[in-house]
Parts: structure tokens; C-alpha cells; sequence
């Protein structure tokens, strides 16, 4: 995906379309949200397949094999469909990573909470709808969707032990040191450490939940840093390296353009057209 941010509907025309010739499974390189309003979803997901009604929600993270099959149900379909960047809510995107392992899928109950969650994809439509979108506006409210989903989601989870079990546990602790150590000159043998286990099994953990080893993901946190540094602040390129541990701007930069296709410069140039 080329854009920061899309949003789309599945209406019932579309869903007969894609079910008559679904796609392969596949791996998306962005982060997608799923909101069904009517009809029924066949999710293949966390290598076994699902069918659901609406209304549900559904998550689905960067680099997880996944096939979805929008289908009708007494004659109607509505789903929203959101893709975006992680670096999109980067203070949002890496926490949901633990969350919706092995737990992609959130059937809810047509509650307010649910309506507003509605409305508020109906507020992100109508802005991308604008000559000249706010995507300011538009990651506020997609936090604040994310915001009542994890509300949803955590009743979900009260209500079904076996299901909280399943969450990876070090996983989620190991998430929660990165958070806290990523801007560190520090590797994978001191997250090991701390979490008294083996970098081999670490890496095995995390290429089990993302597909990623832990010094990439140690290197995406720190590129998601830079990106809402660079955003955000007016810091050289190199006083953001230093911030995330590079003591070379070179050696910084290369990383960043090898992770994002682009030099920090660049990427900075290119959001501030965006309106950044």
C-alpha cells in the first residue's frame, strides 16, 4: 500500500463478487481493520478458518497470513474496511500486536458503544472525501475507534478464560520491556535476559506471533520513533538518532531508508506535504 490511510465499504454487490473468486491467503504489509455492520464474514486467520455474523470487529496485524471472505447474509452486507501504515498511530499500532494474537476476531453486541464506533468510520470516510484530508483528524479518530474496541474486546475476554489463556503472555511482557528499553543501545540478548529465557527462544516466540526476529522488531519500534519524531518535533536526523541509539547519522539513516524505502529527510519532506 502506497497511502498512509484508506477506508473503504463492502456493500452486498462487492461481497457476492469476492466470494464467488476469493483471493489466495496472503500477507499484507499494513495493518487492517475490519468493521461488519451486516451480513457474515469466512476469516481465515491464525492458520484455521472462522464464519461469523455481524456485528463484529476484526483486526488483522502487519505480516500474519490471512484470507478474508465478506458474504451476504438475507440479502445485505456493510462492512467498513481500514488499512493503514503502523507508523499511521504508531503510540497505538505496537501495542495491539499482543493483544490480537490468536485473537484477531471480536464478535460484539449492537450497542452504543458499537454505533459510535460506526460513526466514527463514517466521520473518517467523509474527511478522505475532502480535497484536502486532515489525516491529523482522521488518527485521532482511529484511536479512538481502537480505544472502544480494546473496551469491547477486554469484556469479550472476561467472559472467556480459555480465550485469555491463549494470549502469549511473554510475548506481551517482552513488549512492554521494548517499550520501555527500544531507545537503548542494547540487543536481543539483553531482552532475553530480562525475560530469563534463550535469544533463541525469544526469537522463536516472536517469529511465531509476527514472523519477525527480535532485532527486527527492535529496529521497526525504533523506526516507528523516528517517524513520529520526524513528524513531530523539529530534531536534526541526527539528534533523533542519537535519541533511538545510533551514534551515526549514516549508519541511522541507511537503517531507516532500508526499513522504510526512504531517507529520514525524504520521508520528513513528504509528510509536511501531507499537511504534518
Amino acid at each position: 500500500m502506497d497511502q498512509f490511510f484508506k477506508i473503504h465499504q463492502v456493500d452486498a454487490g462487492e461481497a457476492k463478487k469476492n466470494s464467488a473468486s476469493p483471493d489466495k491467503p496472503h500477507i499484507h504489509d499494513f495493518e487492517e481493520l475490519i468493521i461488519g455492520i451486516e451480513g457474515k464474514l469466512e476469516h481465515f486467520i491464525d492458520f484455521r478458518t472462522t464464519s461469523f455474523d455481524a456485528p463484529f470487529v476484526s483486526f488483522i496485524t502487519k505480516g500474519k497470513v490471512h484470507r478474508a471472505i465478506p458474504m451476504v447474509k438475507n440479502g445485505r452486507c456493510h462492512f467498513w474496511v481500514i488499512r493503514f501504515k503502523s507508523e499511521f498511530i504508531p503510540a497505538t499500532t505496537f501495542q495491539l500486536y499482543s493483544n490480537y494474537h490468536n485473537f484477531a476476531n471480536i464478535q460484539i453486541q449492537r450497542t452504543d458503544c458499537f454505533d459510535r464506533i460506526v460513526k466514527l468510520c463514517e466521520m473518517m470516510f467523509g474527511e478522505m472525501q475532502q480535497s484536502v484530508p486532515d489525516l491529523a483528524v482522521i488518527s485521532h479518530l482511529l484511536s479512538a475507534i481502537f480505544i472502544m474496541v480494546e473496551s469491547e474486546r477486554k469484556k469479550f475476554l472476561e467472559a472467556d478464560e480459555t480465550i485469555q489463556k491463549a494470549q502469549s503472555v511473554t510475548f506481551r511482557i517482552f513488549l512492554k520491556i521494548l517499550e520501555e528499553n527500544y531507545h537503548r543501545r542494547v540487543g536481543v540478548e539483553f531482552y532475553a535476559e530480562r525475560l530469563f529465557m534463550s535469544a533463541r527462544n525469544l526469537n522463536l516466540i516472536c517469529q511465531d506471533v509476527l514472523h519477525q526476529t527480535v532485532t527486527e522488531m527492535i529496529e521497526i519500534r525504533k523506526l516507528i520513533e523516528a517517524k513520529n519524531l520526524l513528524i513531530s518535533t523539529d530534531k536534526s536526523v541526527s539528534e533523533i538518532g542519537a535519541v533511538l541509539g545510533y551514534s551515526e547519522k549514516a549508519y541511522f539513516s541507511a537503517v531507516f531508508k532500508k526499513r522504510s524505502g526512504q531517507t529520514p529527510t525524504e520521508f520528513r519532506d513528504e509528510m509536511k506535504k501531507l499537511g504534518f
